[in-house]
């Protein structure tokens, strides 16, 4: 047999350890692992000049703006980013473009949108909101899961004028439609009456600090939303997953709902490992300002400890950025007007093996699951992504784990030239990012992937991730 790609000197994950081995690749899937090349027939190679190889990385959470919101990002500068920062597939939100995706008919006009656009693979959440609760629309359910859509979310808070959020009863009852199907239903957890009042008791003491935001959208507003969230996945059967959790508080509450056999999973994002809103929200502002906020320094170590102990399942970026002009710091915009969202795609991977993986707090086996396994597993598309196994695409993400670079929120490919990580020093970087055997972005060249080389991908199957808390 001839094979089309060699990834030629990788060094891959065998548990804790490594091994190093050439990645043999066949019609855009693994075909096998040989330690000598030798009589072995290939059309090309790509050398990962033995760094870490491992799964291509997968981000379940972005938010892409595409269509209709593509002056803050479109799916060519999305994904060019995710590709640089290491990521072979994202699974993006319903919510953000024109039309927000809450049917068949409306995840078409995105998907027919984008498809010329992706420099690497996609999945998709499907959408259910109030209005579809209170019209009674299970149908659209139903629709979206033969679709191939992974999971649905709904808000707790407002999100944008197209998606509305769910009342506590409307959120119960779009439990009970998702549950029929095994998906799992991501809420955006927090308590909206008790933020919007003290948002609205802040903003009448005239302050407009940074971290007012933060203050105004209390701990507790996450922590009795995680708790209602459990409530009711124990009460209909609901697969209950938190994204983009803020709270130590809330990996706690996580861990112990899984000790009771219920199905609830968790994500983290870097900025909440990495930031306290203190230090960041009063420096860079509005810049800085996101929903959840930043928390506390107490909470960055405790969602590392969730991370270690299984409570917080795997990581995403919720990627979400604006424009500085009209939408960050335009004419009467401040801390409360100005949109809520940073980006993301590029720093995750870098993040995690700099801050994780080379400081001790994972494992080499961890760092998979939180980058690439887990996420693949919990949303359908395992073994297809997330696995490094004979049939699995070939996906990887090749990391240099000591090079030593500066996070620089203009160098970037994202449309978002604003970072609150901006200045942080790492060690570790993905240096190339190979999707389905072909190289879509090296280091020392940039993007090299083709424009609507990313497809599309289906759910899978339905699939849990295991209940695992270590002590």
């Amino acid at each position: 047999m001839k094979y089309d790609v060699v990834v030629k000197n990788a060094r891959i994950p065998q548990g804790d350890d490594t091994v190093l081995s050439h990645i043999l690749v066949k019609d855009e899937k693994i075909a096998g692992f040989v330690t000598n090349l030798e009589g072995i027939e290939y059309a090309s190679e790509i050398d990962a000049e033995g760094h870490l190889t491992i799964p291509g990385c997968f981000d379940s959470h972005t938010h892409f703006m595409d269509p209709g919101f593509t002056h803050r990002e479109n799916f060519l500068t999305g994904t060019s980013s995710a590709a640089a920062g290491g990521l072979t597939t994202i699974m993006d939100m319903p919510c953000c473009s024109k039309p927000s995706v809450r049917g068949v008919e409306e995840l078409e006009s995105k998907l027919s949108a984008i498809k010329d656009k992706a420099i690497i693979d996609y999945a998709m959440w499907g959408g259910v909101t109030g209005e579809d609760i209170r019209a009674d629309k299970k149908h659209i359910i139903k629709e979206q899961v033969d679709y191939g859509v992974c999971a649905f979310k709904v808000y707790m808070t407002p999100s944008v004028p197209t998606y509305e959020r769910v009342t506590d009863p409307e959120m119960l009852e779009a439990f009970r439609w998702v549950a029929e199907t095994g998906l799992p239903v991501g809420i955006h957890a927090e308590n909206y009456a008790m933020c919007d009042y003290f948002v609205k008791k802040f903003q009448k003491e005239g302050r407009t600090d940074g971290p007012a935001w933060a203050e105004a959208r209390l701990e507790l507003a996450e922590k009795a939303a995680i708790q209602l969230g459990i409530s009711f996945a124990e009460e209909t059967g609901a697969r209950l997953h938190i994204v983009h959790m803020s709270t130590g508080i809330g990996a706690k509450l996580v861990g112990e709902a899984k000790k009771k056999g219920l199905d609830v999973t968790s994500e983290a994002c870097p900025h909440y490992l990495m930031l306290n809103y203190q230090d960041a929200m009063t420096e860079h502002m509005q810049f800085a300002k996101i929903a959840p906020p930043l928390r506390t320094k107490r909470d960055n170590e405790e969602l590392w400890e969730g991370l270690q102990n299984g409570s917080v399942d795997f990581m995403g970026t919720d990627h979400a950025p604006y424009e500085i002009e009209t939408e960050k710091e335009g004419e009467g915009l401040n801390i409360w007007t100005a949109f809520p969202g940073i980006p993301g795609v590029e720093t995750l991977v870098p993040i995690m093996v700099s801050e994780g993986y080379n400081k001790g707090r994972l494992t080499l086996t961890r760092l998979v699951e939180v980058l690439s396994t887990s996420a693949a597993k919990q949303y359908g598309l395992y073994p297809k992504k997330g696995a490094m196994l004979i049939g699995s695409d070939a996906d990887f993400t090749i990391i240099d784990l000591e090079r030593e670079w500066t996070i620089d929120q203009k160098k970037t490919y994202s449309m978002a030239k604003y970072n609150p990580l901006h200045g942080i020093k790492l060690k570790g970087k993905p240096v190339k990012t190979v999707v389905r055997g072909t190289l879509v972005y090296d280091d020392k060249i940039g993007i090299v992937g083709k424009e609507g080389f990313g497809q599309f991908v289906k759910r899978q199957r339905i699939q849990k991730l295991d209940r695992t808390i270590k002590y």
